[in-house]
């Protein structure tokens, strides 16, 4: 007995105990039952040490991801398991998915997401109770699945034991401790993962607090940073719009305040203003059928996204006058948001401004012309009033129309430094521009009838006073002539027309049309001493038979082929077509009236 009492105080293991001399069966049996009691104390005390040392380390971690490191790290050392691991409840969908492994190996493991019900871990995500099994596989008290058992398998996984995160009654998710091969786990081993659970879930909902804090506290202090920024842009606004500066001002400012490249477009999508380095992609035009970011933009002045985008309407009593188009940028603040509204607000009154004067203008404009087409020729003094340079010396008139309303706005810079005058007129617009010819002026109109819709009519050029009155009505004339003709959404000068528009002129300059319509054959014939033009006389002559046209010519029908394909190469696909045809054979004739015929 004293043996085993000396062997007791000596903390000898139960083996030395059992084999102790000069002792009987009985004492013996009391002194492993001593024993057993001593090692489950010890291991507790273990455990607790464990625990306590965990909770520290735990305590000390500052993000969320460190705190899942660590519980998983210490529940795989604590349990002797080969793998441990944590899934974390989704809320959104529902489930569970891995977020933290120690000591996996399959990647399709680490990715493994668990609905509520599947699974030993479903099972403890949806009853909120802890399970565990000396064998998955074999286990047919759980729901198998084939993506779930695949993942185990592959992991090689046997015994697991899972327990759930609590905190407060809210479920948070699931703590693992599992074996590659077959062992049972104590319920000391299952209340220890656990006691490691409820540590965990408790830190882990004081660490994503602190988070939310910090984050909160910084959000704030950015705010406040941000109404600073906002009422700095405030002031540069106040003060281009006070020193009357226009948008290419506002878009410079805001360029430099965000950091951001900036267009102005009015409310048709023309480029008012650009400032930084402008991404050519997103203002290059419709581009696979996609609208423009400004034709997205809402009219109520609020900033949205838009592809790479960022776009605000300027608005202005409900009427959207244009739209800022930022971008350069990939996030832009709460506090950067509101100065691009604010800027857009500023850009709407300095275009409504700018439209205010540019309609008085408009009106004086649209008196000296009242008074141009009508004869007069004291204009110099009221031009330079408009702030304009010298009268030219001679015009052309083009009249405009139709539904006029985005002709102006449609003129690029060179025809809009070539605008002398316009306005509404006998409710047609009229503009007189400064070119030399009807047809020049008629060929760079083409572009903006086709793209407004409105019917343009040229002639001229013409000096002020009487010519420039005549120009006028003969170009009423024409346009009245290209509408019953269904010539539409085109330019035109008399030339253009033909025969149609000698018909409408009051004076006819036979040697230049003519030469409008077949200058490219005479000149041909001019420089290499062809008869082009005659093969074009008995061409028609035959009732356009290239075979009765080489009889007359004496020459092969290949031959009046091979001049009319020349022909085509210098009149363009097109010139056999009945109006063009009928307007070649008239200048045909006409030519031979002139005084030098060929």
């Amino acid at each position: 007995m004293e043996e085993l009492l000396r062997l007791l105080a000596d903390d000898a293991p139960g083996s030395e105990l059992a084999r102790a001399a000069g002792t009987n069966q009985a004492a013996r049996d009391l002194a492993l039952r001593i024993r057993a009691g001593m090692d489950a104390s010890k291991k507790r005390e273990t455990e607790l040490s464990a625990l306590v040392d965990v909770a520290r380390e735990l305590a000390s971690a500052r993000d969320p991801g460190g705190v899942l490191d660590t519980i998983v790290h210490r529940a795989r050392t604590l349990i002797g398991t080969d793998v441990a691991y944590l899934t974390l409840y989704d809320a959104a969908q529902g489930d569970t998915f891995m977020r933290a492994t120690d000591g996996s190996v399959s990647a399709a493991f680490q990715q493994l997401r668990l609905p509520l019900g599947a699974g030993l871990g479903g099972l403890v995500a949806k009853t909120h109770k802890p399970y565990w099994t000396a064998d998955y596989p074999g286990d047919q008290r759980f729901k198998h699945t084939s993506r779930i058992d695949h993942a185990v398998g592959e992991e090689g996984l046997v015994a697991i034991c899972g327990t759930p995160l609590i905190v407060d009654g809210a479920f948070v998710g699931v703590l693992f401790a599992s074996n590659r091969t077959r062992r049972p786990f104590s319920r000391e081993e299952v209340s220890l993962l656990g006691s490691l659970a409820t540590l965990a879930a408790v830190t882990l909902v004081q660490v994503r607090a602190t988070a939310e804090t910090a984050a909160a506290l910084e959000q704030l202090s950015a705010a406040h940073a941000g109404a600073e920024h906002a009422a700095a842009a405030h002031d540069r606004f106040a003060e281009i719009v006070l020193s009357g500066g226009d948008v290419d001002a506002i878009a410079a400012a805001l360029a430099e305040l965000l950091a951001v490249w900036v267009v102005l477009v009015d409310a048709i999508g023309n480029e008012l203003a650009r400032a930084g380095e402008v991404d050519p992609e997103p203002i290059a035009g419709v581009a696979g059928g996609r609208p423009m970011p400004w034709a997205e933009s809402p009219a109520s002045g609020r900033l949205t996204r838009t592809g790479d985008c960022w776009v605000v309407a300027a608005t202005a009593k409900g009427e959207r006058l244009g739209a800022l188009v930022i971008g350069g940028v990939d996030e832009l603040s709460g506090a950067d948001q509101r100065i691009v509204e604010r800027a857009a607000v500023v850009t709407a009154l300095v275009l409504l401004f700018r439209r205010q004067a540019a309609e008085q203008a408009e009106r004086a404009q649209a008196d000296i012309l009242g008074d141009a087409l009508t004869g007069s020729t004291a204009l110099a003094d009221r031009f330079r009033l408009l702030g304009k340079k010298e009268l030219p010396k001679q015009v052309v008139v083009a009249v405009c129309r139709g539904d006029h309303t985005g002709v102006l706005a449609r003129l690029d810079a060179p025809l809009q430094d070539r605008l002398t005058l316009s306005g509404a007129y006998a409710g047609d617009l009229v503009m007189l521009l400064d070119l030399p010819n009807a047809t020049t002026a008629a060929q760079r109109l083409d572009d903006v009838a086709r793209r407004t819709g409105v019917t343009i009519a040229v002639a001229g050029p013409a000096r002020w006073g009487d010519q420039l009155v005549s120009a006028h009505q003969q170009a009423g004339r024409l346009v009245a002539t290209m509408l019953r003709l269904q010539r539409t959404a085109q330019a035109a000068a008399p030339d253009d027309l033909g025969l149609a528009g000698l018909v409408g002129a009051a004076h006819v300059d036979v040697a230049t049309h003519v030469n409008h319509v077949l200058g490219k054959v005479i000149e041909y014939d001019g420089q290499r001493g062809t008869d082009l033009l005659g093969t074009l006389r008995a061409y028609f002559a035959a009732g356009q038979s290239p075979t009765r046209a080489a009889e007359v010519l004496h020459v092969h029908p290949n031959t009046v082929q091979q001049r009319l394909d020349r022909v085509t190469v210098l009149l363009g696909q097109g010139w056999l077509d009945p109006d063009r045809a009928l307007n070649i054979q008239v200048a045909l004739h006409l030519l031979a009236t002139l005084p030098d015929a060929t």
